[in-house]
């Protein structure tokens, strides 16, 4: 380690000694795994002696208001508090009227879910900073839901034995809230469920690139919705795949009738809340909170349409009757949960996601912790309580968590001010709004909608930093249009999960040599469904081919026996021949011993047996030796038995020399002379766990290896790695622990010291 004090550089030298799994054990006395896994009873004991202060940390946990309420400063967080409320209450009004329309709703039940979910997630939330209510996606979400279950075919007047043209609104709407009430109870009790059973790391496997395709993909399907408001047009309704396209090209169809007066108001609306945006955009360094441009636009709105009566005069449309009051609860009816049930489950994750990115993005800059498991509770019940007053699913908003954000908020306190701004709109406000023009809120809705346009810059930036998230935006954004948002949810979460599996069925592997030790690395973890890849990439790196190495290695003992096995008769012979007596012997199938095939000469005790003519394939010649010399120093060479097909001849070289030539062929065969390899460390830091099928297969590549007298080794293993490789089984008298180190430097210097010092004090 190197340390800098006053520009003076101080260098340390640590020294330990090396861990392999034994001796960390020995070191850090790990427990066994039935000390830290209990049974069922010394748990119920320890639940029982513990129970008042679980019981105390429960019910804080559960109600997070309980931990900071009584902290709470109103000298300190009163101002900020208030200050902000009041901003996003604001901006609840016009958003809520408008997303109501989203999902094809009367405006007044917008209102309800801006004041209901608000207060519950008081209680309940942990993030400080996120503004619960209506949002976008999920309005336009709800918005296909009702409107594929409730037509207005289904709602045609009867004038007598006659049906009109004309709908029963208020039958409709009617209906249409009990389908909405219902989905959104179902969602919420999907979303309280999923928290308790601790289930809130469900939004990771919703990737950024993904929730920003579908929430794009969702704008288009808003802009659609919104084109009858903003054209005065009455487009067929469609639902299902390819709705958005069917709508589209109905209004298309209807452009030529478009309503005139609507489109001035829409237009006007727009022109009024762009020019606002970019001035407030301008100022907003300078203003301590942001102008209501949107509120702004509807209050001048409903006076312009009231003054010139432009519902009567123009026929222009208008929101209508707008109750005053808080409506009683109602309990949904439950026997729409059955066709309800495949929305409910993509509102409450998108909701969810949503959520819980925002919620996160706010803690890690303020410095507090979001807890997701509570987070999914704390929103399933304000979507659960809120569907029992008529409420459609909430999230929180960017627009209105950024403005929340950026106003100075410190605690959820905000969100109880914004719910009282909308609560005394309900209460006494809420008829003064009864002429505005719903061309007004669509053109809210359509300028709100400028952020998520901007997200098609994100195909750009994902082309140059990851083809994979760019196939996965392009798919998600091609599914949702496409399929609708429910099914280009399903569709969306599914590729994502395929992409996962590839990448990991597919890791990038790498190898590291240095002198005598390869050591091999995967970037995933090694499981089930790369196994046999995890194999066959490690004999790629390493250079070993096992099968063929195995295969010669035992062709090439079968010849040490065999060679050991003519030794031994040679020197029987040998024995024989130092008694005294001496013979020739000349083996040929075709003729007989006689001096014109072999003759003898004998030269200082060395007998030689040489051939008058030249040989041929099918003759064999032997000849043996009596006493004294060494045929492998003369001049004529010698020759022994053949063996397995081999066809020798005089003057061929030694047997040593021979069988050389053979090991030299045999690995050219494999494409290596020789394996400069005794080593091999499996660098297992990337495994968070390891299944049976990973742990067979470590087990074969022990053996495998064993056989070429390759040393296998594993390092860098988590904890619950090694409790697994110890409950399958995996370590014998073949394998042990002393082969697991704690990182790859410990096994790299453990190698090194067997290979090359006898003696190792195994310090680094």
């Amino acid at each position: 380690a190197i340390a800098r004090d006053k520009d003076i550089f101080v260098k340390y030298r640590v020294e330990r000694q090396v861990l392999d799994e034994q001796r960390l054990e020995e070191l850090t006395q790990r427990k066994p795994y039935s000390d830290t896994h209990p049974s069922l009873t010394e748990r119920l004991k320890d639940s029982l002696r513990c129970s008042v202060p679980k019981l105390k940390r429960t019910v804080l946990s559960s109600l997070p208001v309980l931990y900071w309420l009584p902290k709470y400063s109103v000298w300190d967080y009163g101002m900020p508090d208030l200050i902000a409320g009041i901003s996003v209450g604001i901006m609840h009004l016009p958003q809520g009227m408008a997303y109501a329309l989203l999902a094809s709703l009367p405006p007044v039940f917008g209102l309800y879910t801006s004041f209901y979910p608000a207060l519950i997630y008081f209680f309940f939330g942990t993030s400080r900073h996120i503004s619960i209510g209506t949002f976008t996606v999920l309005s336009i979400m709800v918005g296909s839901v009702t409107e594929r279950l409730v037509s207005d075919g289904d709602f045609l007047k009867m004038n007598g034995t006659n049906i009109t043209a004309e709908v029963d609104v208020i039958a409709r709407d009617s209906y249409r809230v009990q389908v909405v009430a219902a989905t959104t109870v179902l969602g919420g009790l999907i979303q309280v469920l999923l928290g308790l059973v601790k289930f809130g790391f469900v939004g990771t496997y919703l990737s950024e690139p993904l929730v920003r395709a579908y929430t794009t993909a969702a704008a288009g399907h808003a802009v659609v919705a919104q084109l009858k408001n903003i054209f005065g047009v009455s487009p067929t309704r469609f639902s299902g795949p390819l709705s958005l396209v069917y709508t589209l090209k109905d209004v298309c169809s209807l452009l030529p009738h478009t309503h005139i007066p609507t489109l001035v108001v829409s237009a006007v609306s727009m022109v009024f809340l762009i020019a606002a945006k970019e001035l407030n955009s301008f100022l907003s360094p300078k203003l301590p909170v942001p102008i209501p441009v949107e509120l702004i636009t509807i209050v001048a709105g409903t006076l312009i349409s009231n003054y010139a009566q432009l519902n009567s005069n123009y026929t222009v449309s208008v929101v209508g009757e707008i109750p005053s009051g808080l409506s009683p609860p109602r309990v949904p009816d439950v026997s729409l949960f059955g066709e309800v049930i495949g929305d409910a489950f993509a509102l409450a994750i998108v909701g969810y996601a949503i959520c819980i990115s925002l919620g996160k993005t706010f803690a890690l800059k303020h410095g507090y912790k979001v807890d997701s498991n509570q987070e999914l509770v704390a929103l399933g019940l304000s979507n659960a309580v809120g569907g029992f007053f008529q409420c459609f699913s909430v999230c929180s908003s960017m627009s209105r968590s950024l403005i929340q954000e950026t106003t100075g908020a410190k605690t959820q306190m905000a969100g109880v001010v914004s719910s009282l701004i909308v609560l005394v709109t309900i209460l006494k406000l809420g008829p003064l709004f009864q002429e505005l023009p719903k061309a007004v809120l669509g053109a809210v809705v359509f300028v709100n909608l400028k952020g998520m346009f901007k997200q098609y810059s994100d195909i750009v930036t994902l082309w140059r930093t990851s083809k994979i998230d760019l196939v996965l935006w392009l798919v998600t954004w091609v599914s949702t249009v496409l399929l609708n948002l429910d099914l280009g949810l399903a569709a969306s979460i599914t590729f994502a999960v395929l992409t996962v599996i590839f990448r990991t069925q597919m890791p990038t592997y790498s190898a590291r040599e240095i002198p005598g030790i390869t050591i091999f690395r995967s970037s995933a973890t090694v499981y089930f469904a790369n196994a046999e890849l995890y194999v066959e990439a490690l004999k790629e790196k390493s250079g070993l081919d096992i099968s063929k190495m195995i295969i010669y290695k035992r062709r090439q003992e079968a010849k040490q026996k065999r060679r050991e096995k003519r030794a031994e008769r040679r020197a029987k012979r040998q024995a024989k021949r130092e008694a005294g007596s001496w013979r020739d012997t000349c083996i040929d199938e075709n003729v007989t011993n006689t001096e014109d095939h072999c003759w003898t000469q004998k030269e200082n005790g060395t007998v030689f047996v040489i051939p008058t003519t030249p040989r041929t394939p099918n003759e064999h010649c032997r000849w043996e030796y009596l006493k004294g010399g060494d045929p492998d120093s003369t001049s004529l060479g010698w020759m022994s038995e053949p063996q397995d097909g081999d066809t020798i001849t005089i003057g061929s070289s030694s047997e040593d020399t021979l069988s050389h030539d053979l090991e030299r062929v045999s690995l050219g065969s494999l494409g290596k002379w020789t394996w400069d390899i005794h080593s091999i460390i499996l660098d297992l830091s990337t495994a968070n766990f390891i299944d049976t099928v990973a742990i067979k297969t470590l087990k074969n590549i022990f053996k495998d290896f064993s056989e070429i007298d390759v040393n296998i080794y594993v390092a860098g293993c988590q904890a619950s790695v090694v409790e697994q490789l110890d409950l399958g089984d995996f370590f014998s008298q073949s394998v042990t622990k002393t082969q697991l180190f704690a990182s790859v430097h410990d096994a790299v210097k453990r190698i090194n010291c067997h290979v090359y010092l006898p003696i190792c004090t195994h310090t680094l």
